[in-house]
């Protein structure tokens, strides 16, 4: 079954991505969290190329994905997994704990480094949040990342199953905890005990910087109540608080060729953390 899985790697991460986008995307239709300004038909499509670009480039610039090289680790016995022979239940919980925490501290680093930032902040410059907001990120953030990820991967020596099961789930929570999905408050506070929900995550998208700093988490919610950068709500209420960040508000910068210029434009300390004081905004 494993081997299966495994074999068929970029199949199951494309069903998985196209089914929980459609699924999304239909939730957002049905029960609107927030009411949205900006018209899908300008905002969607330049997202989306997005990711289509993003993933041609990792495609043609790395030889291999997480994936194949948590299989070359363990063919080749190298990494902490192949090197002390943990048990394969206590191998795939453990690593996938370690590779969500490497993916909150790596988030954290694009908001405190100002360079990177300027990478980082065409994902916050989104004036909705819904599902497509998701897969919007700099093709350069992206190549960033998946050089950490695999770094990290080469120094975990994680299962490949263990690392299938986490892409998978990186890329279905991504789409998930952007939704503009109405989830009952009960439901919520629930959920947000095991998963990062939407309304969590909203909080980390408002323009305020001490709230753009916080909410870090992409799967799991804990590490941002372990590290001291959970907030429950936005100051200004889900309905009302504004989206995005100041640097970049017109419908213009919403287009592919800005978002992807985007970097070279404006200043980039005034949302990184520690830059700016609570009173400010």
């Amino acid at each position: 079954m494993f081997r299966f899985l495994l074999a068929n790697e970029p199949s199951i991460r494309l069903a998985f991505f196209f089914g929980t986008l459609a699924g999304m995307a239909a939730w957002e239709w049905a029960a609107p969290r927030r009411n949205q300004e900006t018209p899908r038909l300008l905002r969607w499509p330049n997202n989306l190329a997005v990711v289509a670009l993003d993933t041609f480039l990792v495609r043609l610039t790395f030889p291999m994905t997480a994936v194949g090289l948590a299989m070359l680790a363990e063919s080749k016995g190298f990494g902490l997994f192949n090197l002390i022979r943990a048990p394969a239940w206590l191998a795939f919980g453990v690593s996938l704990l370690a590779l969500d925490l490497a993916i909150y501290l790596q988030h954290v680093i694009f908001h405190a480094v100002p360079a990177l930032w300027r990478l980082h902040r065409m994902h916050h410059a989104d004036l909705e949040f819904d599902v497509t907001t998701g897969v919007r990120f700099h093709p350069l953030e992206i190549l960033l990342s998946m050089g950490f990820k695999l770094a990290v991967v080469m120094v975990l020596g994680p299962p490949p199953i263990a690392v299938l099961v986490f892409e998978v789930l990186l890329n279905a929570t991504s789409l998930f905890n952007h939704g503009n999905v109405r989830i009952p408050h009960g439901l919520d506070r629930f959920l947000r005990m095991v998963v990062v929900t939407p309304d969590m995550h909203r909080v980390h998208h408002s323009v305020r910087p001490s709230e753009t700093n916080s909410n870090f988490g992409f799967n799991f919610p804990w590490w941002d109540r372990l590290f001291g950068t959970y907030r429950d709500q936005p100051k200004a209420g889900h309905e009302t608080m504004t989206i995005g960040i100041e640097q970049f508000r017109t419908e213009r910068d919403l287009w592919l060729d800005k978002m992807l210029l985007q970097p070279l434009y404006g200043k980039a300390n005034d949302y990184p953390i520690n830059r700016q004081e609570e009173g400010a905004r």
